[in-house]
Order: structure tokens, then sequence, then C-alpha cells
């Protein structure tokens, strides 16, 4: 209980922080009526700020990280006086495109580019999704790490044959990925409940992955197995099946279970 009571206190304590930051960028693009943009944000902290972009109505606030459907974004705050071009964003992000040989098609994954960037010192937070492909990687990033990516990169070894670009966002290369959706049978929209289904595993060993620490909803770690889930929600459970989107309930069975549409 104590670990579970002293994560949350720091949860709570970089929340503030984060918070004060964005509040301070919006108020200084206002005050200097100039566009101002953060860096990347996953999507539980655009959830936690989204309260205070909605408090601003002086300045447009506007989340994007490259792409429609990005889920790593960066907020761009555009005061009322400027007008919008898509040029504010390639002022903020560029793309790091890793073009690997031949021989290493097919060999690198998500981790393999991001261990790469945190070996060379860059910071989560100045990096934005990676989109991976067999001959490569297009990886969205802060223009403040553009200069040391690109003197540096090529001084790792995996990456030593491949040719390495810097291109605007308008050039990205992204398919989006189709999406599976399927029906699963609950007895109510408790966690544990969900998880098990979700797994594929008995209720006992949902509680155990939330006990875990691997079960995440709407992005935040959830350790409480009674949480009711709602419709809209995502469910995030590590190692387990990724990340599913609770789309709706359905109907109710004659034996008052419920039928939820998910999306995977």
């Amino acid at each position: 209980m104590d670990k579970i009571n002293e994560l949350t206190k720091s949860q709570k304590d970089e929340d503030k922080i984060l918070i004060a930051k964005i509040e301070d960028k919006i108020n200084f693009a206002n005050s200097r009526s100039r566009p101002e943009h953060s860096d990347f944000f996953d999507m539980a902290q655009q959830a936690l700020i989204q309260p205070i972009v909605d408090k601003h109505k002086e300045v447009k606030n506007i989340f994007f990280g490259g792409y429609d459907g990005s889920e790593r974004k960066m907020l761009f705050m555009i005061p009322e006086e400027i007008e919008f071009s898509s040029k504010i964003y390639n002022q903020a992000i560029k793309v790091c495109r890793i073009t690997l040989p031949k021989e290493q098609y097919g060999q690198y994954e998500h981790k393999t580019y991001l261990g790469a960037l945190m070996k060379l010192g860059i910071k989560r937070e100045k990096v934005g999704d990676i989109l991976v492909r067999p001959d490569g990687a297009d990886i969205l990033i802060s223009v403040e790490v553009q200069n040391f990516l690109e003197q540096n990169i090529q001084g790792l070894t995996r990456f030593q044959k491949a040719d390495i670009q810097m291109v605007e966002v308008e050039n990205l290369k992204y398919e989006e990925k189709p999406k599976k959706i399927f029906k699963i049978n609950v007895p109510s929209m408790r966690l544990d409940c969900i998880v098990g289904e979700l797994a594929k595993c008995s209720r006992t060993v949902a509680v155990e992955l939330i006990k875990q620490e691997r079960v995440f909803v709407d992005f935040k770690e959830e350790l409480v197995p009674s949480k009711n889930v709602k419709e809209g929600s995502y469910v995030t459970i590590r190692g387990k099946g990724g990340r599913f989107r609770i789309n709706r309930i359905i109907g109710e069975t004659r034996s008052k279970r419920l039928n939820v549409e998910v999306e995977q």
C-alpha cells in the first residue's frame, strides 16, 4: 500500500508541474502575440492538460503530432491575431527518415529505434511517433534535436550503412493499420472482468495483472480491479495484446451479461 501511495503522490507532483508549464506557455503566447509549442506529450498527458486547454479561449490550442491519428502530440498555442499556417508545424516538428540497406530489411522494431535515440541521450519528450517500415522508419522529432540527431545517429553501429535524411512533415510516410473489431461477453463493466476477457485469462489472473501495474485505463495506470470501465475508454494491458478501445455496450443477454464491442 505504501508503494501505491508513494506512486500516486509522485504522479500528482509531476502533474502539477506539467500543468503549470502549460499555463505559463499559453500566457506567454498570448502576451507576446506569437505561437508557442510544447514538447511531445503521450496520450495520458494530453488527457491531463485538456481541461487547461479548454479553459484558455484567448489562444487557439491544437494538439498535433505530424499526422492525423498520431499518438504522441505537441500542443501548439496560437494567438487569435496570428493567421494559422502549416508552417507553424514545420517550425516545430521534423521527420528523421532512416532507410536501411537491403540486408537489414525487417530486422528492426519500434524499440530498436527508440533505444538508439535514448542511447544518444535524446529525451523521450523530444520524440514523437516512430513509424516503422520493413525498410526503415520515419521518426517524428522536435526541431530542437534535429541537428544533433543528424550529426550523431549514423555513428551508431546499427545505422552506419543506413541512409539518413531530415524531411518536412508533409513528406511523412504513413499508412494507417487496419483495426480489429470484435465482441466480448462480460458479467459487468468492472475492470477485472474486462481484462479477463481481453487477456483471455481467469478473473483471478486479471486481478494479478492489475496488481502488477500492467493495466492502464485511458493511458493512466489503474490499480483498482473494481473500477467501472466506461464506453469509449481505452484499456491497455502490457504483454497481453496491447491497447483496446471499449467502443460500446451492444446489449444484455437473458442471463444479464453484457455484450461489448471492442476495437484493438
